[in-house]
């Protein structure tokens, strides 16, 4: 077999990584030309785009440290019995292309996965050596994310959060019995214990010591994970069930949702098309309103388990609860302003702050920003009331009309 080259063992293990969606970069600090650290232009393989809580777009090098791997998880394209190329890169060579990349300006940051060899814990310290090279041998101040192998040992997990900003480890499917189906290798329970892990260090490193020190550092982005929607059949209830346990048991900031993805060499187990992606989209929108609005994984899922595909999660609760609407805008609460379709928690912060001092007229709605296009029919205020439409008619102006078929 022919040695590969660096370049293509990039191509190749930047490609094996697209299929991880966990990649963010909250936490990250913010660089500026002033220290020669600025936002820079970027492009080609193994770089990818996340953005920070302030708005900034954020260039990572986004790889595999290796494709190869021992499990056999039916839904993953680099699976032992997958017969795709396979490459390798050595702690060296990591650590290489990400100074080389960060010094021409190309990414603020490395997000760092692979598939396991040897063992867990070989895999692990790996990863681990080549954060703390960067971080101890190459001055390197970037941000760092590393996806963690929960059946490693805890002292090397420890480890890795003294290195990288952001710890991720992926729960893979929404499911018990769908892990268990599809990826009989991994354990439901191993994770939980690894992500309950890291939560607990997290929180340490939060606290001061007995003697008024600061806790070692880590980890300071928190923790994140990974389900992939539409392998194993689990619905959107499901999904977002399982989701809300991971946000309150284990403080994470953030769950992904990646539609499945038909991969070469397919498990005939698996699905031949993958979802629609509005579907993904979808559970990103209802998992918003269950991190920023107040809303339950019971209330947006409605009783068929499944989101609707034509109108957003907060506009298909609000047309199933017509009768909490309209709301007055210069009365209602917090809480409830937050449920009104167009309404953002910017706009809601707005309005209360405004509505101290006077009035709120239906004009000050579009200087504050509010979305009167879809709040109209759920709001009341001087200078307008809205007309009432049952909740068919209501869903009839908000989903889109269908597409004219043609022939040709």
């Amino acid at each position: 077999m022919a040695r590969k080259s660096l370049l293509e063992k990039l191509e190749i293990l930047a490609d094996a990584a697209k299929y991880d969606a966990s990649c963010a970069s909250s936490g990250g600090q913010k660089r500026n030309s002033k220290d020669g650290r600025g936002l820079g232009s970027s492009g080609g393989a193994g770089i990818c785009h996340a953005y920070a809580p302030d708005g900034r777009c954020i260039s990572l090098l986004k790889i595999l440290m290796t494709n190869f791997c021992i499990y056999d998880c039916a839904y993953c394209v680099n699976r032992v019995s997958s017969r795709v190329e396979r490459a390798r890169f050595t702690v060296e060579e990591v650590v290489h292309l990400t100074i080389e990349f960060y010094r021409r300006n190309y990414i603020e940051g490395l997000f760092l996965s692979s598939g396991i060899i040897k063992s867990p814990d070989d895999t692990m310290a790996d990863m681990v050596r080549i954060a703390r090279t960067l971080r101890e041998q190459e001055n390197f101040r970037g941000y760092i994310h590393l996806k963690t192998i929960p059946d490693a040992s805890p002292d090397l997990i420890d480890e890795a959060g003294r290195w990288a900003d952001r710890l991720s480890i992926n729960v893979e499917l929404p499911t018990e019995k769908g892990l268990t189906d599809y990826a009989p290798e991994k354990s439901a329970s191993e994770i939980k214990q690894a992500m309950a892990f890291v939560k607990t260090q997290g929180e340490a490193a939060k606290e001061k010591t007995f003697r008024g020190r600061k806790a070692k550092r880590f980890a300071p982005a928190g923790q994140s994970t990974q389900m992939i929607v539409g392998a194993d059949g689990a619905n959107d209830a499901s999904i977002l069930t399982n989701a809300s346990t991971l946000y309150s048991g284990y403080g994470l900031r953030r769950v992904y949702y990646s539609a499945f993805s038909p991969i070469p060499d397919a498990a005939k187990m698996l699905p031949l098309i993958r979802p629609p992606l509005q579907r993904e989209h979808r559970l990103y929108q209802a998992d918003w309103l269950m991190r920023f609005y107040g809303f339950d994984a019971k209330e947006i899922a409605p009783k068929t388990g499944m989101l609707d595909l034509e109108v957003d999660p907060k506009l298909a609760w609000a047309l199933g609860h017509r009768e909490q609407f309209p709301v007055d805008v210069n009365r209602a609460t917090k809480e409830m302003l937050l449920r009104v379709p167009g309404f953002g928690t910017r706009s809601v912060q707005r309005i209360i702050a405004a509505r101290k001092h006077r009035t709120l007229r239906y004009e000050d709605l579009l200087a504050i920003g509010c979305v009167l296009k879809h709040a109209q029919p759920f709001i009341t205020l001087p200078g307008w009331t809205p007309r009432m439409l049952d909740a068919e008619n209501l869903r009839a102006k908000f989903a889109p009309a269908p597409e004219q078929l043609s022939l040709f």
